[in-house]
């Protein structure tokens, strides 16, 4: 199977994932590991963080359900902790194959669960854009898993590229596997992203190139 356009996800594909840094809060404050993933993935639609994704909670709000979350768990949890994690730092060597995608002329979107609009400044500026389409849950209103959120990322790209592309034309790489599932569904190609140079290897595969640096 060859694809010829990519989606990526962020968070754990393009930077590294704030799993590492949940589970360092977790260590530090004496708090079950595993703890802030089972609170994310518990009523996974209606959690104070879905409502944050989909810009239905302010910050404070979201602190303030987060927190209660835990709590009624008998846990207090630092909601301020939780987000800094959120900023993990990006991967070169998926930076670089996003780089050789683009070269290489494949229509490229970014889709990203998220709490506020990305800052186009700075290296995350330079990375966004490399990339035709940026789909935001913070601004779109739905997020992952949400099956309306992948077809919204393809529609965009399509438009910014000027070309229908059907979901079987594009890979798309998520750290998640519950966000792959609808994608895969939809008909996209689809890599987890557990070890980023396996992933390339994957993807180098379905584009006919390789993005990983390796010889032609």
């Amino acid at each position: 199977m060859t694809v010829t356009a990519v989606v990526f996800d962020l968070g754990g594909v393009l930077t590294e994932s704030p799993m590492t840094a949940f589970a360092a809060y977790e260590a530090e404050a004496g708090l079950p590991a595993g703890l802030i993933r089972e609170l994310n993935s518990t009523d996974p639609d209606t959690n104070a963080w879905a409502r944050f994704e989909r810009n239905e909670l302010d910050a404070a709000g979201f602190s303030a359900a987060f927190e209660a979350e835990a709590l009624a768990r008998g846990h207090r949890v630092e909601a301020a902790r939780v987000l800094e994690a959120l900023r993990g730092e990006l991967r070169p060597a998926m930076v670089a194959a996003v780089r050789r995608l683009r070269d290489a002329g494949l229509p490229l979107a970014l889709l990203s669960n998220n709490v506020a609009p990305m800052e186009r400044t700075g290296a995350l500026g330079e990375l966004l854009a490399l990339f035709d389409a940026v789909v935001e849950s913070s601004t779109e209103g739905v997020r992952k898993p949400e099956p309306e959120i992948y077809r919204r990322a393809l529609t965009r790209l399509s438009d910014a590229v000027g070309r229908p592309l059907e979901a079987s034309d594009c890979a798309y790489l998520d750290d998640l596997g519950i966000n792959l599932k609808p994608a895969r569904e939809l008909g996209f190609a689809t890599i987890k992203v557990v070890d980023p140079t396996a992933a390339l290897a994957e993807l180098s595969e379905l584009v006919g190139f390789p993005v990983d640096g390796g010889a032609s």
